[in-house]
Order: structure tokens, then C-alpha cells, then sequence
């Protein structure tokens, strides 16, 4: 191997070896390391570590773990930083304007260490929402060698017999607002709800996108599933470092996986579980990383097609834990492949084919219909999440249908240019049947960051408004979120889109049947309205978040801010 021509482009050869770089040598020893270890392939454990919350809070002790698994393929691994920004404790704050930021800082910081410090390949540990598809979208930037692995989700939490969720906490405090629970009953919900380490323990975006990255071949199968306190947890982190030294030794790099058959096996399972509708935004800017044509029209034709079968919170009953006990992940993937819905010839990090590995994978032998069905007795016969289209979206929306037992709603519009206004309208009792709740000038320039309306929404469902109020916006939603609730509306209102023109009590029609959402006013109205708009002032005029607003594009493009793929 050290003769090889691969072994010789290797980025750490370049950098490492010979005469010349005696100068680089040296500060590696430095820190420890010897003569054979610097001879070895340079592994990367790129890891997205704070305690600043409990999704990655563990993270780190998780690095020695897939160091050993380095080592046992002759790979040096050395450990470097990502940042996070948890979801939930900026929830409902300016904090969540910095939250999909986040993600292209993510990608960014992985990019410049990895490159700059030449490894030969990496390995990614995510935690929360935004950490994964970060770590995902460098792997395809940098097309090397690399692995994701998940820091795993939390365990429930119980209130009796009750199975809690962090949901469940913002649907108590709507119904908190409406007297429906006291002070001590949510205080009890408060303490029980997320009792360990880890993400969030229902289908909520960070175990969207872990389930994700077993579609999309990234990820070992069934890696994502076990809780974060869990010892498998670990042994997976130890087969992912050594999966590395396999995908360096046989030249195995990134975009080798994820290509527009991957993308399209990642979609058929986002919309088959009726996953976060986060998980579109990001599988948009990995496709657009990895250089790959995978666009809102194709996920669109993926999830007229393909049936909904898992039920998971908080579209159904189930958490993570609960899909591991019955197989994880590749239970849903099996099922979906023996029904032609995947495309079986699509390359995986172990260097076989995502056909060959769910046929060598050892399932559980336990019942799973409660939580998994075949596709040919699905829970609902097209995909949990729907792209809508029309002439509030003329480049689409989101919406998650299984998580509303709505298939059309038509109601009059309240209109605000903000989340903290909608909030207190629905504190003050203000918003009532009928209405489609309007937050705009909240997408990926306009707020700036996209912020996800977690807040309102919960406060609508706790309120008991949820089969009764819907809303729209060109923000995001929480993976959390229930109801009739329409996302990433686009264009949004800050570059003119047509959602900037609505009034009060405009009738706004929202169709999942026929994928529609529409203002019922004549086009000539519409026309006018938008001739006369004017935008409004930046929000911010420095800094980070006036960055971000300066370069991203559309949320239907995956809200990205690289130009194209490196």
C-alpha cells in the first residue's frame, strides 16, 4: 500500500512526508505522536461538541471511541472542533435567527480544518438539528473519504404512563395560556420530558436527518437508531472509524455515495416516516454541495408516490427508542425496497451496495406493525410531507400532512411581519377559528436566518386551535411541529414574493390534496399589490446574521450560501 499511487496522493503524504516537511513533523509530534503513527493515513474526528444543551453534550467522549476504530485500520486519528447552536434553548428567541446559520458555519469550519491541516478523511459525529446536515453538506464539498455518525437521541421521559417528548412541553405551555393545566402540572412535564443526554427523542429533525444518513449510504445501517446512553452507541462510533480506513485504502470519497440515486432513496424515507420538513431544506443544500441536479420538483414527484408507513412523533405515537427495539432504520428500508420504492444499485460507505447491505443486515425478530407497515397497508397512501404550489408559493412551500388530520383548509388571513406578534395574538385570545395565521418577512434573508415558529404553532395546538387555525410562513418549522402548518413558502417576503401581499382577511386556500396554496383574489389584484410593494429596512445591518442575509438564496434551493460546489 505505502508504494501505491492512491497512497502517494494521499493529502497527508503531501504534507507529512519526506525531508522537507520536517517543519510539519514536528509540531505532530508534539502533541505525541510517533514515528509509526506518523507513517499512517491522518483520519480527521470532526465532532460537534457543547454543553451548552444535551443533544451534544456527550459527543466528545464518543472521539475515543472512533479513534480506536481508526487505529485497528491503520489510520492516525486526530480530533478536531465544530460548533453547535441548540434548537430548542434558542426556540422562540432572536437565538434562532442563528440556528440554519449555523449549519453553513458548520460546513464552513469543517472545511477549513480538514483542508487546511490535510487529512486524508474524516469522520463526523452530529448531535442537534443542524450539526448533521453541516458535517453531511462538507463531506460531498470536500469529496474525501468520510463517515457520519450520530450522537444518538434521548430516552423518553414518562409522566406516569405518559410518554414524554420536548414537544410536549410547548403544547403544555399553549395550554398553560389557556388555563387548560396549572403551574405544577407543566413544572412536572418540565422535569420529565427529556431525562437524558442526547437529541430529541421523537422523528423530529435531528433524528430525521440521522435516519437520513443511513439512506443516503454515509452512515453505517442501524447507527442511528440506538439512544445516546446506549453501549451500541459506541460500538458503532468504533465501526465508523474503522469504515473510514476501508473507504481511504479502497479510494471511496464522497460524491462516489451520495449521487442523485442516494438523494432519492433519502427522500423516499423522509416522506415514508413523515420526518421534519427540515429534512427537504437540507437534502437541497447537500444535493447542491455535492454538485448534484436534485431539486423541491423532484422531491415533489417522490412523495406523490411514496406511501407513509412509520409512526413516529409527532405524526404518530412512537421515539427512537421504540424504532430501534423493533430494528432501526433498516426495517423501514427493507420494506421499502422490496416494494421498488429504492434504488438498490446505490453505493454505502462499506463499499457494497445499499441492496447488498440491507440483505446481509441481521434484523430483530420482533412485531413492528405498530410502528412500521408494509407499504401495501400504509398509515396514509402518499408521502407525510407534500410540496405545494401556487400562487402564494410559485416556487413551492412545505407542508408535513401527517402531522394534521386536515387535507384542505380555507380561512381568512391574520397577517404579521413577525413571531413575537403572532405569539402574543394567540396569548391574547386574539386568533380564532377559521384563521390561517400569516408570518412573514421570517424567511432566510428576511429574519435573517429562518427562524423555525415552534412557539406559535405549539401555542396554537396547546390552545386546542389545531384542527382550526392553520398557518403559513416563510419560515421554518420545528420538526416537533403538528397541524395544518405551511413552511419555506418561497419566495419570501423579504425579495417581493407574493406572500408580502397578503391583507388581512384575504381567504387563502391550502390544498394537500391537489399540492395548492393560493390567496383567492383575482391575478390583476395580485399583480398590483406586488407592483406597489416596497421592501422593508434590514433587520440587521452588521455582523454574522447580515452576512448570511447578503449571500443565501431561496429556501428552495436548500437556503445555501456557496455560489456552487467546490
Amino acid at each position: 500500500m505505502e508504494s501505491s499511487l492512491r497512497e502517494r496522493r494521499l493529502p497527508s503524504r503531501q504534507r507529512y512526508h519526506g525531508v522537507l516537511n520536517a517543519n510539519h513533523r514536528a509540531f505532530l509530534r508534539s502533541i505525541g505522536l510517533t514515528d509509526v503513527e506518523l507513517t499512517r493515513a491522518l483520519g480527521c474526528i470532526v465532532v460537534a461538541w457543547s454543553e451548552a444543551g444535551p443533544c451534544n453534550f456527550h459527543t466528545l467522549e464518543l472521539v475515543r471511541h472512533v479513534r480506536a476504530g481508526m487505529e485497528s485500520a491503520d489510520v492516525t486519528g486526530l480530533a478536531v472542533p465544530t460548533i453547535v447552536v441548540n434548537d430548542n434553548i434558542s426556540m422562540g428567541t432572536e437565538g434562532m435567527r442563528y440556528s440554519l446559520v449555523s449549519r453553513e458555519l458548520i460546513a464552513d469550519t469543517i472545511e477549513a480544518q480538514v483542508s487546511a491541516h490535510a487529512f486524508d478523511g474524516f469522520v463526523g459525529i452530529g448531535g442537534c438539528d443542524k450539526t448533521q446536515p453541516g458535517i453531511m453538506m462538507a463531506m460531498v464539498r470536500l469529496n474525501m473519504p468520510s463517515v457520519y455518525i450520530y450522537g444518538g437521541s434521548a430516552e423518553p421521559g414518562f409522566l406516569g404512563d405518559r410518554k414524554l417528548t420536548i414537544e410536549d412541553i410547548y403544547e403544555s405551555m399553549g395550554s398553560y395560556i389557556k388555563g387548560k393545566i396549572t403551574e405544577d402540572e407543566l413544572y412536572e412535564i418540565e422535569r420529565r420530558a427529556h431525562p437524558t443526554v442526547g437529541a430529541c427523542a421523537g422523528l423530529f429533525t435531528a433524528n430525521t436527518m440521522a435516519s437520513i444518513s443511513e439512506a443516503l449510504g454515509i452512515a453505517l445501517l442501524g447507527s442511528s437508531t440506538p439512544v445516546a446512553t446506549s453501549a451500541r452507541r459506541a460500538q458503532y462510533c468504533y465501526l465508523s472509524g474503522q469504515t473510514l480506513g476501508k473507504l481511504i485504502e479502497n479510494g471511496i470519497k464522497a460524491r462516489d455515495i451520495v449521487t442523485y440515486d442516494a438523494l432519492y432513496n433519502a427522500t423516499v424515507l423522509l416522506v415514508a416516516s413523515a420526518g421534519s420538513t427540515n429534512g427537504i431544506l437540507h437534502l437541497l443544500a447537500i444535493a447542491h454541495e455535492a454538485g448534484v441536479d436534485f431539486t423541491l420538483q423532484d422531491i415533489d414527484e417522490i412523495s406523490n408516490r411514496v406511501p407513509y408507513i412509520v409512526s413516529m412523533k409527532p405524526a404518530g405515537d412512537h421515539v427512537m427508542a421504540d424504532l430501534d427495539a423493533v430494528g432501526g432504520v433498516p426495517v423501514v428500508l427493507k420494506k421499502l425496497l422490496d416494494r421498488g420504492y429504492l434504488r438498490g444499485e446505490a453505493l454505502t460507505v462499506t463499499g457494497k451496495t445499499l441492496s447488498q447491505s440491507l440483505k446481509e443486515y441481521r434484523y430483530a425478530k420482533v412485531s413492528h406493525e405498530h410502528i412500521v407497515r408494509d407499504p401495501s397497508r400504509p398509515f396514509k397512501p402518499t408521502g407525510g410531507i407534500r410540496i405545494l404550489w401556487g400562487n402564494l408559493a410559485p416556487e413551492g412551500a412545505v407542508l408535513k400532512v401527517a402531522a394534521t388530520g386536515l387535507a384542505r383548509f380555507e380561512g381568512r388571513a391574520r397577517v404579521f411581519n413577525d413571531e413575537d406578534s403572532a405569539f402574543e395574538a394567540v396569548k391574547r385570545n386574539e386568533v380564532s377559528d377559521g384563521d390561517v395565521v400569516v408570518i412573514r418577512y421570517v424567511g432566510p434573508r428576511g429574519a435573517p436566518g429562518m427562524p423555525e415558529m415552534l412557539r406559535v404553532t405549539s401555542a396554537i395546538v396547546g390552545a386546542g386551535l389545531g384542527s382550526s387555525v392553520a398557518m403559513v410562513t416563510d419560515g421554518r418549522f420545528s420538526g416537533a411541529t403538528r397541524g395544518m402548518m405551511v413552511g419555506h413558502v418561497s419566495p419570501e417576503a423579504a425579495v417581493g414574493g407574493p406572500i408580502a401581499a397578503l391583507h388581512d382577511g384575504d381567504r387563502v386556500l391550502i390544498d394537500s390534496v391537489a399540492g395548492k396554496l393560493n390567496v383567492l383574489i383575482e391575478d390583476s389584484e395580485l399583480r398590483r399589490r406586488l407592483e406597489s410593494w416596497k421592501p422593508m429596512a434590514p433587520r440587521v445591518k452588521a455582523g454574522l446574521l447580515a452576512k448570511y442575509a447578503a449571500l443565501v438564496q431561496s429556501a428552495s434551493k436548500g437556503a445555501v450560501t456557496s455560489p456552487g460546489p467546490l
